[in-house]
């Protein structure tokens, strides 16, 4: 008889558990996609009051080439050895 009253109870509390879960699970999610929204707005916004003070006008051109420099020195970098073949 414990048995079966312990088996009751635990298909209650399992029942009961996906029943709570099915009503408030959906209001749960809802609740944190809105504060994650915020957080990610906050943010953004902060990201975007981080403007640069000398950002150029809109339809300004500028080319800004990178460094170019090259090794060039004719210095050898090392001995070249000749291998002959042995028979």
């Amino acid at each position: 008889m414990v048995l079966l009253k312990t088996i009751l109870i635990i298909l209650l509390v399992y029942y009961g558990l996906k029943m709570v879960a099915k009503w408030y699970g959906p209001k749960l999610f809802n609740y944190a996609a809105r504060k994650t929204e915020e957080k990610f707005k906050e943010r953004f916004g902060e990201f975007a009051k981080q403007q640069p003070q000398d950002e150029e006008q809109i339809g300004d051109v500028s080319i800004k080439k990178k460094n170019t420099n090259k090794n060039t020195s004719k210095e050898p970098v090392g001995e070249y050895i000749e291998f002959e073949e042995l028979e």
